[in-house]
């Protein structure tokens, strides 16, 4: 066992990520969908665990996010629950969780509470939807605001496009974030945002600045687990690093067990339960095998 994984971490917190940007520490979030990932992504020290809309594209082979429903969510969230001791635990409330009134929005958030252990919620969009951020924030669950690029409003935006390239659009994003900080949302995560506009909002407001695209100027980086392997061919964004291409090794080991089966090298006499020489005698006997 490395030494990373000897040290017995600490809970996170929210009062934790505070001292993190005031400190210029970089907090980690990193958008996991499974118990597996959870496992090592945990003990490794990643601060924020989020169960991302996007495992219903990696995981289920959704065409988009908005086709991800609340129950797939709600598995991804109970995998990652189960994976997980220290990080803060997130969920991406999925497309139309929350959007429709006060009372949907509280009563949801609660669901992934309740069934999935969940310690804080994720909601994109702008400043029309604070009214409902605000009432599950007031409910007592704390919520991560998601501004600039958010999926659930493509076509909306444009296609996915970079946010805040413009004056105008650069202070919508801000209003669209101090909106949520005053219904207050704990941290903002600005997807695909100009760095400069992330960078402002690092500076000026009181809460930790994540950035997912939006350059290296922020409190915190958000990634696509699944990203830093390649684990989605359809599209890899500009801002995702790959740190390991597993498709290969994936496609050469599906190959080597393919061959193995044909040429009847796999399983072999170490993967294999054999009876004992005298039980085998015997059962030969008793069904008059003759081998």
């Amino acid at each position: 066992m490395s030494e990373a994984t000897s040290i017995k971490r600490k809970k996170v917190t929210i009062p934790q990520l505070f001292q993190k940007k005031l400190k210029g520490e970089q907090i980690t979030q990193l958008a996991v969908y499974d118990y597996a990932n959870a496992r090592v992504a945990d003990r490794l020290g990643v601060d924020i665990l989020c169960v991302s809309d996007t495992g219903g594209m990696v995981l289920f082979g959704h065409p988009n996010t908005t086709a991800v429903t609340f129950e797939e969510v709600m598995l991804m969230a109970q995998a990652v629950d189960r994976g997980s001791q220290y990080g803060l635990r997130m969920v991406d409330m999925p497309y139309m969780s929350f959007h429709l009134s006060p009372q949907q929005a509280v009563d949801n958030a609660a669901q992934f509470v309740h069934r999935a252990n969940a310690e804080v919620m994720k909601c994109e969009g702008n400043q029309h939807h604070c009214k409902n951020i605000e009432a599950i924030v007031k409910a007592g669950i704390p919520v991560q605001g998601h501004i600039g690029i958010t999926p659930m409003r493509m076509p909306q935006l444009g296609g996915f496009t970079a946010q805040g390239k413009t004056v105008d659009r650069a202070k919508e994003l801000i209003d669209d974030a101090l909106a949520m900080v005053d219904a207050g949302c704990f941290s903002i995560m600005c997807e695909v945002c100009t760095s400069e506009v992330c960078e402002y909002l690092t500076e000026t407001l009181p809460i930790p600045v994540i950035s997912l695209g939006s350059g290296n100027k922020a409190d915190g980086v958000h990634i696509i687990g699944s990203d830093l392997f390649h684990l989605y061919e359809p599209h890899v964004p500009r801002h995702s690093k790959i740190y390991e291409d597993l498709i290969p090794i994936m496609e050469r080991v599906y190959k080597e067990y393919m061959d193995d089966v044909q040429n009847h090298t796999y399983p072999g006499p170490e993967h294999t339960v054999f009876m004992k020489p005298e039980v085998l005698a015997e059962f030969k006997k008793a069904m008059d095998w003759n081998k």
